[in-house]
Order: structure tokens, then sequence, then C-alpha cells
């Protein structure tokens, strides 16, 4: 009788799972302000991460889920869905086309501060990431509970995304590293 042969997760990414663009998340019609969401994926000793996946999952503008078990009075919009996917490239970078998001509810009643929401996926990872992208440019973030639960201050501007504006639009800068110096902050789920 064989053995069948141990195997890591990957490479496979940009064959079966990134081939199709789900990167592009609002339209003309998305209400909202539009921004774009960049960055690079490094691993433990600052190298890109080629064919990896990060998804994502944000509510809306007004701060709502396009999702069942979200039952707030708030308004759904029909041209935003929430959820998206990127495949990295070979320099790391991976890109989404959205709106900002509203704040939402958070544990005890507070609310949260506007954030998205986000896995990794990357070969050699059994277990994917789970992170979340605020915005630097927030003020509600110092009351976020969640931001505020990292009891190492310094490690949580990992979280915090800068704001830049290109050509006219607003970009939001957020490197993912996975290891080592500035590792991001990563939630057990």
């Amino acid at each position: 009788m064989k053995q069948t042969p141990s195997q890591t997760v990957g490479p496979f990414f940009s064959l079966g799972l990134t081939r199709k663009t789900t990167n592009v998340l609002a339209s003309d019609s998305t209400q909202g302000e539009k921004i774009r969401v960049e960055g690079q994926l490094f691993d433990g000793d600052g190298q890109p991460v080629p064919d990896a996946m990060i998804e994502i999952w944000q509510a809306n503008a007004y701060g709502r889920y396009n999702h069942q078990d979200d039952k707030q009075e708030k308004p759904l919009d029909p041209a935003f869905m929430g959820w998206g996917r990127s495949g990295t490239d070979k320099t790391g970078l991976y890109w989404f086309e959205t709106v900002k998001p509203g704040p939402v509810p958070g544990p005890d009643e507070s609310v949260q501060a506007p954030h998205i929401n986000v896995t990794v996926f990357a070969r050699g990872m059994l277990v994917h990431a789970f992170t979340r992208i605020y915005f630097g440019d927030e003020t509600v973030n110092e009351t976020d509970p969640i931001l505020s639960s990292i009891k190492n201050k310094a490690r949580r501007k990992t979280l915090i995304a800068n704001r830049e504006d290109k050509n006219g639009k607003a970009v939001y800068r957020f490197d993912i590293r996975l290891q080592g110096e500035n590792e991001t902050v990563f939630f057990d789920m």
C-alpha cells in the first residue's frame, strides 16, 4: 500500500480562487464615499507574499451589513454587497475599490469605529488569519471597543490605514505583516 505524500497548502489561489476579480465592491450607483484600499502582504522576513488571497467583509456607508442577521434600522444599499476577494501579485500587492463603511454596533451597546474585516489566506497557512482595517482619519478610533482591547497601544497602529489622495481619489494604505517586526494584530475567531 502506498502512502499519500504530505503537502503544504498551495500555491493555488491564483489558479482556483482569485481568477475572477471580486475586488471592486463599489460602482457609480453605490452610496457613500468611494475609496481604494491597497497594500502589500509580507512574510516574517519582510518579503512580499505572492499568490495569497485577501478577503474583506464590511458594512455599507450607513453602518449596516448586507446580512440577514443585521437587523438595524439603517438603510441597505442594493448596489453594495460588502464582500470582496483580492489575490496578491508577485509583489504581494492587493487592492479593493469600495466605500468607507459607517460605524456599527459593538459589544455592550457600544459603537465600533468604521472598519473593514479582513481574512488572510496564504501558502503554508493551515489556519487563515483574521484582522481589521481601521481608518487613520477617524477620531472615534479612540473609543472603539475592539481596538481599545489591544493592551499594547503601539501594536494598535498595525490596524490603521493611512489616507493619501491620489489623482483626486481617497486611497487608504494597509500593509499586512504576517510575522516579525510590526506584525499585524490578528484576532482569534
